[in-house]
C-alpha cells in the first residue's frame, strides 16, 4: 500500500508551471527521497501535499483518501526555512504547536517532556528560541514536527546547521520513527545522505519528473559498464582493441566494456595476459553523478 500518491499534479503561478503533470507514489513505511535542483518544483509539491496550496489539476491521495481538512493532522513538515517564533519560550511554543496538531493539553505536555528528556534538554523549557544556537533550534523544530506522531513526515534539509554528533542523533530518531511505522519524505541537496538514508527516490527538474524508483534500481539502470580491477604485477602494453581504458594507477585500473559485450571477456583477456587479478568489480554511478547527468540532459 502507498501512503501517498500523486496523479498528474499540475501547479501554475502566472506564466510559470511549477509542477507539470507529476505522478509518483510513496510506499507505506518507506524513506523516500524527493530530489531536484533549486527551482525544480520540490517546494511547490510539498506545499500541495501539506494542503498549504491546492493543485490546479490532478489528484493527491494520503492513505487512499483525497487530501482534506483532516490531512494536516496526519502530516509532520519541517521546512528548510525554519518557522519558530524567536521571542517565544521553547515550552510554550511546543505546547502551542502540538495543540494546533490536535493533541490535548495533557497529551501535548506528556509527549513534549518525553522528547525533551530523550534529547537531554529539559532545562530548555523556559528559554526563548533566540537564546538558542542554530543547532539547538533545529532540535526544537524537529520535536515540533513529530510531537503528534504523524503518519507522513516531510523533512526538508533536516541536518542543516547540525554538527556531526547531533546529525547522527536526529538521524537515529528518523530511523526509529520509520521503524515504528512513520513514512518519511526526505528532501536534500546532499546526495550522499540520500544514498545512505533513502530506499526510493523521485527526481524533479523544471517541474517535471525525470526519474523515480528504488535507489539500487536507479543506479543499476544508469550504469556505464565500467569495471574496477585491482591487480598485482605488470600490465601488458595492450588489452584488447574494444576495451576502453578510463584510468590507470599503480595497482588499479578502470576499464569500460562496450555495450552488449560480456565483462567476462575482459576478465579472460586479463588472465590470458598473465595479469594477477586481485579483485574485479563493476562500478555503479553515485546518485550525485546520476543527478548531474539527468538534470543536465533534461535542461538540453
Amino acid at each position: 500500500m502507498n501512503v501517498l500518491e500523486l496523479d498528474q499534479v499540475v501547479k501554475q503561478y502566472e506564466n510559470h508551471t511549477a509542477v507539470d503533470n507529476v505522478s509518483f507514489a510513496v510506499p507505506e513505511g518507506s524513506i523516500y527521497g524527493l530530489l531536484g535542483p533549486n527551482g525544480a518544483g520540490k517546494t511547490s509539491l510539498i506545499r500541495i501535499i501539506t494542503t498549504i496550496t491546492k493543485a490546479d489539476s490532478g489528484v493527491v491521495y494520503l492513505n487512499g483518501e483525497k487530501l482534506n481538512s483532516n490531512t494536516p493532522s496526519q502530516i509532520g513538515y519541517m521546512p528548510e526555512e525554519r518557522g519558530l517564533y524567536k521571542k517565544m519560550k521553547v515550552g510554550e511554543q511546543l505546547m502551542y504547536l502540538a495543540q494546533l496538531k490536535g493533541l490535548s493539553k495533557a497529551n501535548a505536555k506528556k509527549e513534549i517532556n518525553s522528547w525533551l528528556e530523550k534529547f537531554e534538554i529539559t532545562s530548555w523549557w523556559d528559554k526563548k528560541v533566540d537564546e538558542l544556537s542554530k543547532g539547538m533550534q533545529q532540535k526544537i523544530q524537529f520535536i515540533s514536527t513529530i510531537v503528534h506522531r504523524p503518519k507522513l513526515l516531510i523533512l526538508d534539509e533536516p541536518f542543516s546547521g547540525l554538527d556531526p554528533i547531533n546529525t547522527n542523533l536526529i538521524k537515529d530518531e528518523i530511523y526509529q520513527l520509520n521503524q515504528e511505522g512513520t513514512s518519511i519524505i526526505f528532501s536534500t541537496h546532499r546526495m550522499e545522505q540520500v544514498e545512505e538514508i533513502c530506499e526510493q527516490i523521485v527526481l524533479i527538474n523544471k517541474g517535471k519528473k525525470v526519474l523515480d524508483g528504488k535507489v539500487k534500481d536507479v543506479k543499476f539502470e544508469n550504469k556505464e559498464n565500467l569495471f574496477r580491477i585491482i591487480f598485482e604485477g605488470t600490465l601488458p602494453a595492450h588489452i584488447g582493441d574494444h576495451f576502453k581504458l578510463e584510468s590507470l594507477s599503480e595497482n588499479e585500473l578502470l576499464i569500460k566494456v562496450p555495450q552488449g559485450e560480456d565483462s567476462n571477456q575482459l576478465l579472460a583477456e586479463l588472465i590470458k595476459n598473465n595479469v594477477h587479478v586481485v579483485s574485479f568489480s563493476e562500478v555503479l554511478p553515485t546518485l550525485n553523478e546520476i543527478f548531474i547527468k539527468q538534470v543536465g540532459e533534461s535542461d538540453e
